[in-house]
């Protein structure tokens, strides 16, 4: 195609009102800078009364001022980009390129089957040429109940798949679909009857769950069951890869005589004195494994509990890879990481709005978005540690002569090698090829890796979400997920793998920033934490720790305060979120850097110091009916044993209601307006913090349901304060 004839197939506007936008962080910044001042030109004398508070609130004031210059890194220049699936079919329809598919699931009990098969029956259903289609499954679990609804689903796909086709079914998740049309009465023609096969199906797969195992009538139906030999466990079985469905046999077909995609189960060997580097190491046998049957140019990867919630993803996808004059720089387009089971007002803050809607597309405009591990489309070549070549003439030509092997039944116990634990031995897995070994966050470094090897990404968040998951239903779960989350992050940024430091010269330096946003998550809990105590404990002495009302030193530390979270405001309320969703994002974020990101810390210390070797820790997507129900009224779950997460919430909680009534009982009713001036500070501060605790002070005192707080966990805290506020008054 001729250059004065080239039509682009995506388009990438720049956002709107930065010029605004950057007034206003320079106007922040300056308040920033007259804080610091401040506290420099009014630090308390030697011996004199609040100097310490004084100076650990100057270093926590820097540590904030430090990482909001990171967090303007990628709000100066967002980027937005929009698709032309129509273009992309006139030029290439017979010429698209091989798409793999891979699902990762690791635990049956954690991870229902069901679930694990309605991601998989939904990528199979992608408006895509099937016999360019292959997915895969890997069942870290390598459960014979994994393996049996991964049976059933290939069979049920030969009447999901037309039917989707037919009746233009969005989305293509049977369970989600099927909710969703059942409160109108059902859909096309064939509901019923359909519907009817997915409810057999599904009865069928929770019977064998229930009973712990495959019966023997429906295992001898089928030779794959043979692979499951006695004395095998998730931690110690040989490789099993069984080819259920094979896109390229003729007889491969749905119940319209159309092809189907191809469908792989595969569970790597795993063994007790080998390390199996969890989801990486998965991830990287899949590469090898698929390479040997479909060998797809573009790989897809999602989690189990992340259904394709568009059919038309794949195609979006194939327009920013087969672009004539940018296509041919692109490694992976990543796509936001969504649920379909947050509530209203969101009250674990599980939409991550700010991320998905202002961070990313402002990393986008900075050379690239992270790489978040699911819902990503990879280049092979890119993934597999290729750097970037400027040649977008050769490598597309090779993408679309691309065949993939044949005979692939007859490779399966050939491939069992490729998924053995000693395969890796004294190669470049993990290291320079494939996902990367030895982070909990390996996409991260992955994706880094790959940016600094030469590659573009891009993020694409089209107003129908591609892919939504589950999101966490209770508190704990939550605290969990960003522990491990920002436990790694934490320690790529200790590592050879800093952005700073191993991106240096090979990506832009607001790229370093950006992803040092989050490598620094756990790095806020020490700061937050001294502001979340000192200043309540300086009211409750009688210590006045910011200039009073009456200063014109109280202009910056207002400013700051309050256009920083008006600005908040307005960045959640513009991505789609409610003034309350806000506010509960406001708690979250601070229940996070209390408890998530302090617990990170102090474990990525430990392991620094090789005093302990932290583990990675699955996020349950099973939830109690009880508490499921409490979600959906919005009710903060707390119910369960004594929790150290739990402690430090209602500790800080009782400490700042505490705080507050002894601190206006002694500085209103005690100085008169003369001493008021000095404290209005930290009694407003007192007063925002005693608000977003109120879901505590119900937990612990008012509710009475099972997820109530845990009365262990509220004796201890009670006791705890009281000391604290003895120790300082008397």
């Amino acid at each position: 195609m001729g250059r004065e004839a080239y039509v682009p197939l995506f388009e990438t506007k720049q956002g709107r009102g930065r010029m605004a936008y950057r007034l206003f962080g320079c106007s922040i910044l300056l308040a920033i800078c007259s804080i610091w001042w401040y506290r420099v030109a009014y630090l308390p004398s030697v011996g004199e009364e609040g100097r310490w508070a004084w100076i650990t609130l100057s270093a926590a004031e820097l540590w904030f001022g430090f990482y909001w210059v990171l967090t303007q890194s990628v709000r100066w220049g967002p980027v937005y980009r929009r698709t032309f699936r129509d273009r992309l079919s006139e030029r290439y329809e017979d010429e698209l390129p091989t798409v793999d598919v891979f699902v990762c699931t690791a635990d049956p009990l954690v991870e229902p089957p069901s679930m694990v098969i309605n991601t998989a029956l939904s990528v199979m259903a992608y408006d895509y040429p099937p016999e360019k289609l292959a997915v895969y499954l890997s069942d870290d679990g390598g459960s014979e109940l994994t393996f049996y609804a991964f049976l059933e689903a290939a069979r049920f796909s030969r009447h999901w798949i037309p039917f989707c086709k037919m009746y233009h079914v969005e989305p293509r998740s049977p369970a989600v679909y099927f909710a969703e049309t059942a409160v109108s009465g059902g859909g096309g023609g064939e509901w019923p009857m359909v519907k009817r096969l997915y409810d057999e199906m599904e009865n069928r797969i929770e019977e064998a769950v229930k009973l712990g195992r495959v019966p023997d009538e429906i295992k001898e139906q089928h030779g794959g069951f043979s692979e499951w030999r006695s004395g095998a466990n998730s931690r110690d079985h040989q490789s099993i890869v069984q080819i259920l469905i094979d896109g390229r046999d003729p007889k491969s077909v749905d119940i319209e005589g159309s092809q189907l995609p191809t469908l792989v189960y595969m569970a790597r060997e795993k063994r007790p004195n080998h390390p199996h580097n969890f989801k990486a190491g998965a991830m990287n046998a899949l590469i090898r494994v698929s390479s040997a049957i479909s060998d797809g140019a573009i790989i897809l990867n999602v989690d189990c509990d992340m259904y394709s919630n568009s059919s038309k993803s794949v195609r979006d996808v194939m327009c920013f890879f087969l672009d004539e004059e940018k296509g041919h720089e692109i490694a992976y387009v990543q796509f936001p990481q969504k649920f379909n089971n947050v509530t209203k007002n969101d009250i674990y803050s599980s939409s991550m709005i700010t991320i998905s809607e202002v961070d990313f597309h402002g990393i986008d405009g900075r050379g690239g978005p992270l790489y978040i591990g699911t819902g990503c489309f990879h280049r092979r070549e890119s993934l597999c540690g290729k750097k970037f070549n400027d040649s977008p003439k050769v490598e597309l030509k090779r993408w679309l002569n691309m065949n993939p092997n044949d005979n692939a039944l007859d490779l399966q116990e050939k491939l069992k090698v490729l998924a053995s634990c000693t395969y890796e031995a004294n190669t470049q897995w993990g290291n320079e090829v494939g996902l990367k070994y030895g982070c909990p966050v390996e996409d991260v470094i992955t994706g880094l890796s790959i940016q600094c090897r030469g590659w573009k990404s891009v993020y694409y968040n089209p107003k129908r979400p591609g892919f939504l998951g589950i999101a966490p239903t209770t508190l704990a779960q939550v605290i969990l997920q960003h522990k491990r989350w920002s436990e790694g992050d934490l320690q790529i940024f200790l590592s050879r793998y800093c952005p700073f430091v191993l991106g240096h010269g090979k990506i832009p330096l607001g790229l370093q920033m950006g992803y040092c946003i989050y490598c620094l998550w756990a790095a806020t809990s020490i700061p937050t934490l001294c502001y979340l105590i000192i200043p309540p404990l300086c009211l409750l002495k009688g210590t006045s720790v910011f200039p009073s009302v009456s200063s014109a030193w109280c202009v910056p530390f207002a400013y700051a305060f309050i256009a920083k979270y008006a600005y908040s405001a307005f960045e959640s309320l513009q991505g789609g979120d409610t003034i309350k969703g806000w506010w509960n994002d406001t708690r979250i974020t601070l229940i996070k850097k209390t408890t998530s990101y302090l617990f990170a810390t102090i474990d990525t210390t430990l392991k620094l110091s090789g005093i302990d070797n932290p583990s990675f820790a699955i996020t349950s997507k099973v939830a109690d009916p009880e508490a499921s129900e409490r979600y959906e009224s919005e009710l903060i779950e707390f119910g369960g044993s004594f929790s150290p997460s739990f402690a430090i919430l209602t500790i800080l909680a009782l400490h700042h209601l505490t705080c507050l009534v002894f601190g206006l009982k002694s500085v209103v009713f005690g100085g008169g307006v003369g001493g008021f001036e000095p404290f209005l500070m930290q009694l407003i501060m007192c007063g925002v913090l005693v608000g977003l605790n109120m879901p505590f002070y119900e937990g612990m005192f008012l509710r009475k349901d099972k997820g109530a707080m845990p009365g262990s966990v509220t004796l201890t805290s009670i006791v705890l304060v009281v000391m604290v506020c003895v120790l300082v008054l008397y």
